[in-house]
């Protein structure tokens, strides 16, 4: 419909800002469009009528731009409610001059539908009406739908530059009560530049991704890294189902990985709230078939969400505490930002068919003098995502992953993904707290547990087929996977490797398979993935090196199931490989001289250059060159 014929027929409705903001009363509730859909003409004509207004509250999700309402000299015309701290209201809700109301995304449109949050009146942006009276939403549909459907009296900026959007994203222009009519550009969000610790951050956020699992991203430095990683990947045919988006999705698209095809709900489109963005992303989206808009009760329906098989959620923390507890929307007591769709997102993905739920943050804050995973949260923190609910945190140093795990498994798997700086101090806080043995060794290595490097899966054929072998650094979570191994062992197995006929694995054996510094000594495993995160250890190999010779002594340790098919000659192999990197000299063997399965192995390498049996100690010494 041209615009003099629309505006001919609506202009009954059509006012100016000014007018249009006196038909609002004082003493009203007044809901305001979120992120970058904000009408900011008519947030701006709001503030310059300030004098004419008393007791307005004004309740909004995540705004951008300025919000001169939440200013201190609006105090008595003016107070914010919000459902998402941002930057331009954050300083308002610490100072007590605004409120902050904490709830999952999915439950906000009921809370304006059931009217336990009334709306008196909704300021909201849309496109132009169309040929049957609807406008759109555009990129703003979130909670603002809702809103527009529940308030009393709705007043609309009718903006061209809004792009129209697919999905849920309409209503109609009779429903809308008053329009001003008003071009401007659109907010833009441009994503800062990723850091180094978060480009590592989402490198391993990538790792849990497989081909057709369908992602929540979200906005930011941290999806950007994840979408970097992904287009280094080979991965393919993934979806999107995600509360809000950015330009990254628009470079998965184009490049081929996220096609949406796989989904198993919404097949073929991206689900998603909102959109913040560049002009690029606005353009992107407008009459795209393949972006469907729809509100936050839907798109953040756990159980929606949860029909998504392979569902990865992507969430951001403040602070995990050792337990696993998540403190996202506060520092201490001061709100910072919001519960927004973590919970929704956290709890759907952990009931999706192979999915997972993921938080992440940097190990540090404060320039490195603040620990990020500590052993009790602030006082004040909120918990967000509970200790039952949480899956899998990534810091740059690695992954732990918590779901189902005992006390004593957290609080290894998060101290080793912990800054260096501070890892043996949560050591001594879980000590005290009595979460993990008094004798746990000290955690020796400076770096990640999590090296690519070091990082190789190798096929194997096994009597039932063939199979995958994961060889990977060990653990101080792997305690209770090397404890199943040795109880895997023959009574042979055990005595050649312990050289007695050990009938318990001390707790303190068990202990210097990973009490190694990665600088001159490596402990690795290979692991089989029986089940979806369950992970068993079939082999373990170490060396230890000798400074004084540039020689490291190393013992092979395999179950008897998994002999005789390769698995100790790979290991080794990979062993070798990796202290041949670090410029070791040579390998160190010491066999018992009835061991003779392991005598046979050494010389079938190709790498003994000198044997020989001491009579003292009644074994063999082998010397393989690398």
């Amino acid at each position: 419909m041209a615009s003099a014929e629309w505006t001919e027929k609506h202009k009954n409705k059509i006012l100016s800002a000014p007018d249009a903001i006196r038909k609002i009363k004082r003493g009203t509730r007044i809901f305001l469009g979120t992120g970058c859909g904000v009408p900011q003409h008519l947030v701006d004509e709001l503030a310059k009528q300030a004098d004419q207004m008393a007791d307005n509250e004004i309740v909004h999700m995540l705004t951008l731009g300025n919000t001169p309402s939440a200013e201190s000299e609006f105090q008595t015309q003016f107070r914010h409610n919000t459902f998402f701290v941002s930057d331009n209201i954050r300083e308002a809700v610490a100072q007590g001059r605004a409120d902050y109301t904490p709830a999952p995304l999915s439950d906000v449109p009921v809370f304006f539908r059931k009217r336990r949050i009334p709306l008196d009146v909704a300021l909201i942006q849309v496109s132009p009406p169309d040929e049957y009276g609807y406008c759109s939403l555009g990129i703003s549909v979130d909670i603002t739908k809702s809103a527009a459907e529940s308030a009393d009296m709705v007043i609309a900026q009718v903006n061209e530059r809004m792009p129209v959007t697919q999905g849920d994203s309409y209503v109609n222009v009779r429903d809308l009560d008053f329009l001003v009519l008003h071009n401007e550009p659109l907010l833009e969000f441009e994503c800062p530049d990723v850091s180094e610790r978060t480009k590592l951050i989402g490198s391993y956020a990538a790792r849990l991704i497989e081909n057709e699992s369908t992602l929540e991203l979200g906005i930011g430095t941290l999806a950007q890294a994840v979408t970097n990683s992904l287009l280094e990947s080979e991965l393919c045919d993934l979806g999107i189902h995600t509360e809000m988006f950015s330009d990254s999705v628009i470079d998965l698209i184009e490049n081929g990985i996220v096609t949406n095809k796989k989904k198993s709900i919404n097949i073929g489109k991206v689900t998603t709230s909102f959109a913040m963005g560049t002009k690029r992303l606005y353009d992107y989206v407008k009459n795209n078939p393949m972006f469907e808009f729809r509100d936050t009760a839907y798109v953040n329906d756990p159980y929606i969400i949860s029909q998504n098989t392979k569902m990865i959620a992507i969430n951001s923390a403040l602070e995990v505490d050792l337990t696993g507890q998540v403190c996202a929307d506060s520092i201490g007591h001061r709100f910072y930002s919001g519960i927004g769709g973590q919970v929704d997102f956290i709890r759907g993905a952990a009931r999706s068919e192979g999915g997972k739920a993921i938080i992440c943050l940097k190990s540090t804050a404060l320039d490195g003098t603040v620990s990020r995973i500590v052993p009790r949260l602030s006082e004040g923190a909120g918990v967000v995502t509970t200790r039952g609910d949480v899956d899998v945190v990534i810091t740059e140093y690695g992954m732990a992953t918590l779901r189902g795990r005992t006390i004593r498994e957290r609080v290894l798997s998060l101290i080793a993904i912990a800054h260096p700086d501070y890892r043996n101090e949560l050591l001594e806080a879980a000590k005290i707290l009595h979460y993990v043995f008094e004798d746990q060794v000290p955690f020796l290595a400076r770096g990640t547990y999590f090296p690519t490097e070091y990082e190789v899966q190798e096929s194997f054929e096994g009597p039932e087929g063939q199979f995958a072998v994961e060889f990977r650094l060990i653990r101080p979570d792997d305690t209770d996977r090397v404890k199943d191994l040795f109880y895997g062992l023959s009574e042979d197995s055990i005595f050649f490797r312990f050289l007695t006929p050990l009938k318990a694995l001390r707790r303190q054996t068990l202990q210097d398979f990973y009490y190694v510094d990665q600088e001159s000594d490596i402990s690795v495993v290979g692991v089989i993935k029986e089940e979806e995160d369950c992970e068993r250890i079939v082999a373990a190999g170490r060396y230890l090196l000798h400074r004084s010779t540039n020689r490291a002594e190393f013992a092979l340790l395999v179950q008897d199931g998994y002999q005789n098919i390769g698995i100790g000659t790979y290991l080794l192999g990979h062993l070798m490989r990796i202290a041949k990197s670090k410029g070791v000299g040579a390998f160190v063997a010491h066999v018992h001289p009835k061991n003779v399965p392991m005598i046979n192995f050494l010389h079938r390498t190709g790498k003994v250059i000198e044997s020989k049996l001491s009579m003292e100690d009644d074994q063999y010494t082998f010397i393989l060159h690398l």
